[in-house]
């Protein structure tokens, strides 16, 4: 193959990249947090959760409100009768109709239940403030979720273009290497050498373009919509340097959903407690009714019957002994107050030790990131005076190879030490709860 045509063939393939990368969407990192907010299933989810807890929270489901009832009793019969009086006169009807009719409107009223209304309450509202934190859990997973599908896909393109530079350089390599054995000047070894090592190149880009595209199969899928969109990210990794671990510490015992889901359950046991203890008390219940009521009788004494008008009364009940189960129920309650309590200190210290380590692994990544910032720095000058001596023919093809594999390896480390450090950041700002969205 001639130089004219590698050339012709080069710059055919870099006009289709360019088109290709123009009919591609530009996905910065807050639309895709924005659409996966709005489209992700198990956000959906918790966010239906948390209306069903928000409509629990109502004065009728905690017991305040009484209960009316409206009713309707229609009885028919037809009977074969036969009825003896005192004075021994005898009666029969066959085919007796007797019927009776009853309706009205009654009121049932708990006004009094030992405060356990009142406790049922605020636990419905607490219960509303748990389906607030988990939803919040859900939402920060998967913000955390998205941050690392895709800040992992703007370290593969940084791979990428990596690989993209190497693939030219050995392009160079194996153009030289043909003039060189054209002029007499390289062995056939030679050239053999350089396309193979360029086979090898575009082998491995390959394979990180499979994974490139894999990748954004799986973003496309934490933000659920349609996993053809095609899209590339920016090529921007910055890693956050002012992160503190006190200030962090301060900001997860105030905001960290899960520990804030241990406190809420403490709470939620405290009120059940409360709601037991209400059975030591009296229950008093109003009630009235307005009732009409008719019947009709072919047989008897009374053939026609009708009434209607107002009843009321009350009822006070007190729970004099059950078998002790008031007393049992009591010290389960408290047993529960009590495992929330060690599940609130479990969770503070679980929360801490995430939280040290996480931010040890942080500092590591950032010392990291400066070293192989640095390394790339000095292979890329490496591989520039080895590149000016191997077009002089003044060292082997072995070096040039290495000082290319060099930087290619160095690039591809310190994109990963700056990807490594950005999940650092995330993971820091996940457990303390302020992760922006």
């Amino acid at each position: 193959m001639t130089n004219t045509k590698i050339l012709f063939r080069s710059l055919i393939l870099i006009f289709f990249c360019i088109l290709n990368t123009q009919a591609q969407e530009v996905l910065t990192l807050e639309s895709a947090i924005k659409i996966a907010l709005e489209n992700n299933y198990e956000i959906k989810i918790a966010a239906n959760n948390l209306k069903i807890e928000k409509t629990n929270v109502a004065v009728g489901n905690a017991g305040m409100l009484p209960i009316v009832t409206a009713s309707v009793v229609d009885n028919n019969s037809v009977q074969n009768s036969s009825q003896t009086r005192q004075d021994g006169a005898e009666t029969e009807l066959d085919n007796a109709k007797n019927n009776s009719l009853s309706y009205g409107v009654g009121l049932d009223w708990t006004i009094f239940d030992g405060f356990r209304m009142f406790a049922r309450m605020n636990q419905l509202k607490e219960l509303q403030k748990l389906g607030e934190a988990q939803l919040k859990l859900t939402l920060i997973t998967k913000i955390s979720d998205v941050n690392a599908a895709y800040y992992d896909l703007v370290q593969q393109q940084q791979q990428l273009a990596a690989l993209d530079t190497t693939i030219v350089i050995s392009n160079q390599r194996l153009i030289l290497a043909q003039n060189r054995f054209t002029i007499g000047k390289a062995s056939k070894l030679e050239v053999l050498n350089a396309q193979v090592d360029l086979n090898t190149d575009q082998v491995a880009l390959l394979r990180q373009k499979e994974l490139y595209a894999n990748s954004k199969i799986l973003l496309n899928q934490i933000m659920a919509r349609d996993l053809k969109i095609n899209f590339k990210v920016i090529d921007v990794l910055a890693v956050d340097r002012l992160l503190f671990l006190p200030e962090l510490t301060v900001l997860a015992e105030k905001q960290n959903p899960q520990l804030e889901a241990q406190i809420i359950n403490k709470r939620v046991a405290e009120l059940q407690l409360k709601q037991i203890k209400a059975g030591r008390y009296p229950t008093i219940r109003v009630n009235t009714a307005y009732n009409f009521s008719e019947s009709q009788s072919s047989l008897g004494f009374v053939t026609q019957s009708q009434s209607r008008g107002f009843n009321y009364g009350f009822t006070a009940t007190l729970n004099l002994f059950d078998g002790f189960s008031q007393n049992r129920n009591e010290k389960i309650a408290k047993i529960q107050i009590e495992n929330s309590k060690i599940s609130i200190q479990q969770q503070n210290l679980i929360l801490n030790a995430q939280l040290a380590t996480s931010y040890q692994t942080y500092l590591t990544n950032l010392e990291l990131i400066t070293l192989e910032e640095k390394n790339q720095a000095i292979a890329q000058q490496n591989l520039t005076i080895t590149l000016d001596k191997f077009r002089i023919g003044t060292i082997t093809t072995l070096e040039f190879r290495t000082a290319q594999l060099n930087y290619v390896n160095a690039k591809v480390r310190y994109s990963n030490a700056q990807f490594q450090g950005k999940l650092s950041e995330i993971a820091l700002r996940e457990l303390a709860g302020n992760l922006i969205f």
